[in-house]
């Protein structure tokens, strides 16, 4: 289970962040200011740091740099400050990611995730059946060829990629889409993109082997996976 290290200041926003990650699986340690935060620094390890940039004794910056001249864990700023200045110099001081409040519960969990598949160098590269993908580039190859996929049509076969093993359900796949897509997606509007995406990746549209239908649930992926 992994664990992440919360510094807030606000509490109602702790409890929120709180219940979320732990919800998701993580574990979380939390600190409300600048000095316990760099007091719990020195005293435990941790896989991933969210920190919010104003603190009542500080800024995140100075825990930031201290995280990363300690360890090579992913630090994402939490912040309501989105102005240039501060983006630049979080991400100058290692910071691998910048969120400015308010932000969507789903789509920080996704870029969590992603923070934390990055530091353990996990796979880019994967295989369903006859079809290919490379994270790193975009790309994405059906017999060796690539095909064009659309930004949510690529967003969702990620979504299946990242749970190789997991039914995923259509509220969970509109939720997760809504994040990336910025836009309101809707039922339909899921159907559509899911009979879109088989139609480019399948062999046989009307006979999926590689996006399957869990009726009356969702979907899951099928096929043999391989994963470099």
């Amino acid at each position: 289970m992994k664990q992440i290290f919360l510094v807030e200041d606000d509490k109602e926003i702790a409890k929120n962040l709180t219940l979320l990650l732990r919800s998701e699986g993580f574990r979380v340690t939390y600190a409300s200011s600048q000095k316990e935060a760099l007091s719990m620094l020195s005293e435990h390890t941790f896989d991933l740091s969210l920190i919010d940039l104003s603190l009542p004794d500080g800024n995140g910056f100075t825990i930031c740099t201290e995280i990363k001249q300690q360890s090579k864990i992913p630090v994402i700023f939490l912040t309501a400050s989105g102005d240039e200045a501060s983006v630049v110099t979080g991400l100058n001081l290692g910071a691998d990611d910048y969120i400015t409040k308010p932000f969507r519960p789903r789509e920080l969990i996704a870029r969590i995730q992603a923070a934390l598949r990055k530091s353990s160098g996990s796979s880019s590269f994967f295989e369903i059946s006859n079809l290919s993908i490379d994270t790193t580039s975009g790309i994405v190859k059906k017999d060796g060829k690539e095909i064009f996929l659309s930004a949510l049509e690529y967003r969702l076969l990620l979504i299946f990629i990242a749970n190789p093993k997991s039914i995923l359900t259509r509220e969970r796949l509109l939720d997760e889409l809504w994040d990336a897509a910025g836009e309101f997606v809707t039922n339909n509007t899921l159907t559509v993109y899911i009979k879109r995406l088989r139609e480019k990746i399948e062999e046989n549209p009307t006979q999926p082997k590689i996006i399957l239908t869990v009726r009356g649930i969702g979907y899951r992926l099928g096929g043999k996976y391989v994963s470099e």
